[in-house]
């Protein structure tokens, strides 16, 4: 609470003072009773002080148009944008998005207890509310190399930071039903601190399910079947529903929301695009699209207000009553649910889809890149020690991956690619301790037929990951990224197609919103004109490395069968 403010706010409310601004002719959705009620909302320090006729410095007339509590996005990786956080709140805030519960595990998995710092510095005086949730997994598994390893003893000293809500995706579920020690003093820490413990448990069930739950892990984000929300709901679980680039999990669990379950729901984009928030926008899209396909919007709402806010313990958020932080968005109706305007702690920030010229960004942070690696010393060839190889196949629209076994096109030696068969190399360079070490192995679902794709965005310990029809523009897409300290590369005939450079811890870019957006959108153009058909290519190719998701990934440790938890051969005997 804001020192020596509380008197003020009682004041206000009594209508002692006069309010800093009256919000008029409004109609208020009130998330608490499910009611929308015409009114007029009273502010006053940035705190809503009361609801009717109140004395005002400022008055701004809302015309009848409806008036909702800022949205929160329960779940996102700010760097998946691959902007600074200046410039994603520049892309969220005028769609509505109010707050954001990050983990920076991303960069935390590059720069360690550094990355996270730097987060929380840059944070800071923004014109929006960010929390983070402490990054669990880091690295997520030791089957892969990672830039930092973050044990309970490193977290500990963050979790009183107020804006620490909790501990984040435990994707280690190996290590909570194993037990791992590490792990659990991880979490035991932080109930002692009274925070949540996030989870991430895609297809657990049955006893593991339990296990998991009896650890007091309470939340998912990684569920992608109706039948599997509705056992994670039935056994106490919060279940976070996805729509973001890569994973797009909306409709399959809309059947789950029903006036029982939609306390228990929330709504989270994860990782989502530049080009996906400019064009469709953030959770005020995936409330239209709930709306579209039959969900009543009062629920929507609620999802994307009320309900992660009771979830996270943020009392003074999520709705619009005395004593809420006054967060408010104007929306012009709740069939289309278009945000108008967005008032952040009632200060006017945004109107019509673009911010408030009068809001400016805080001074940027400096950052390293952690790129470490050694061109010269790069070997990405694949002897040919078998007929036939496991590759990993791509599913539409899907983190998920399937595991498939191809017959291997040999010459000189050498595995090579098919792009006949769609059959493309692979491989994962590590970048942090200047190993030389190089992952490889296959993909089908790309469909290049020429060139290669890099990236040092390779979910979750950011090694450089590339994909591409033959060895030297697999190289020359890798060297791109490693001489920009980090980005995205598309190449073909041994020449630069289309770049984004990521100098921030190798994640995001130094540019603008648009400036990023228009790049990706050049990258993915660059990509489909070497034939590649999968959509959003750069968001496939950066979760090919994650060994947390089913069924087949690739480290820069080898070829890893994620429902075994265990590296396999590449070649299949």
């Amino acid at each position: 609470m804001e020192p020596g403010k509380t008197g003020e706010w009682i004041k206000a409310a009594k209508g002692e003072i006069p309010a800093d601004l009256l919000l008029t002719d409004a109609r208020i959705i009130n998330v608490y009773t499910g009611q929308v009620v015409s009114g007029n909302i009273a502010v006053y320090g940035g705190r809503i002080v009361g609801i009717g006729d109140y004395p005002a410095k400022s008055t701004v007339s809302l015309h009848n148009r409806y008036a909702a509590p800022g949205f929160i996005d329960a779940h996102v990786h700010i760097e998946s944008t691959m902007a600074s956080i200046s410039e994603f709140v520049r892309g969220v805030l005028p769609h509505g998005t109010t707050t954001v519960v990050a983990d920076p595990h991303e960069i935390a998995n590059v720069l360690g207890m550094d990355g996270v710092a730097y987060m929380l510095a840059t944070a800071e005086n923004q014109p929006m509310n960010i929390y983070f949730m402490l990054p669990s997994c880091v690295p997520a598994t030791p089957m892969e190399t990672a830039g930092a390893v973050l044990d309970a003893d490193s977290l500990m000293p963050l979790l009183s930071h107020e804006r620490i809500l909790g501990l984040g995706e435990m994707m280690n579920f190996p290590g909570v039903l194993d037990g791992d020690g590490d792990v659990i003093q991880k979490i035991e820490s932080t109930f002692s601190h009274g925070k949540v413990v996030d989870g991430h448990a895609p297809g657990l069930t049955g006893k593991n399910l339990a296990a998991y739950l009896a650890a007091g892990i309470s939340s998912d984000h990684e569920t992608v079947a109706a039948g599997e929300a509705l056992e994670k709901l039935a056994a106490g679980m919060f279940i976070m529903i996805r729509e973001g680039t890569g994973a797009k999990n909306l409709l399959d669990l809309v059947p789950v929301i029903t006036a029982y379950t939609e306390p228990f729901l929330m709504w989270c984009t994860d990782d989502r695009h530049p080009e996906d928030i400019r064009s469709q926008g953030h959770i005020d899209f995936l409330v239209r699209k709930a709306v579209g396909a039959g969900v009543d919007p009062m629920s929507t709402i609620r999802m994307a207000t009320i309900n992660p806010a009771r979830y996270f313990g943020l009392s003074r958020l999520g709705g619009i009553a005395p004593g809420k932080t006054a967060d408010i968005i104007v929306l012009s109706d709740m069939e289309t649910l278009r945000v108008e305007s967005v008032y952040s702690a009632g200060r006017l920030v945004a109107e019509h889809g673009r911010m408030h010229p009068g809001i400016s960004a805080p001074a940027p942070v400096s950052c390293p890149s952690g790129m470490h690696v050694d061109i010269g010393g790069l070997d990405v060839a694949i002897p040919a020690e078998g007929e036939k190889a496991r590759v990993i196949e791509l599913v539409a629209e899907q983190l998920v991956t399937k595991s498939t076994v191809m017959d291997v096109r040999r010459t000189n030696g050498a595995a090579i690619s098919d792009p006949s068969r769609d059959m493309l190399k692979l491989v994962v360079v590590e970048r942090h301790k200047g190993t030389g070490r190089v992952g490889k192995g296959f993909v089908t679902g790309f469909g290049l037929e020429k060139g290669a794709l890099a990236s040092s965005v390779a979910h979750d310990s950011h090694n450089i990951v590339a994909v591409g029809v033959d060895d030297a523009d697999i190289m020359a897409a890798v060297a791109a990224v490693v001489k920009m300290e980090g980005g995205l590369v598309a190449a073909s005939d041994g020449k630069i197609d289309a770049f984004l450079a990521l100098p921030i811890a190798g994640l995001m870019a130094d540019e603008d919103f648009d400036a990023i957006r228009q790049k990706i959108r050049d990258l993915d153009n660059a990509a489909r004109r070497l034939g590649c058909c999968a959509k959003d290519p750069f968001m496939r190719l950066s979760f090919l490395s994650l060994p947390v998701i089913p069924e087949l990934r690739l480290t820069d440790l080898g070829l890893f069968d994620v429902l075994k938890f265990a590296h396999v051969p590449l070649m299949v005997t």
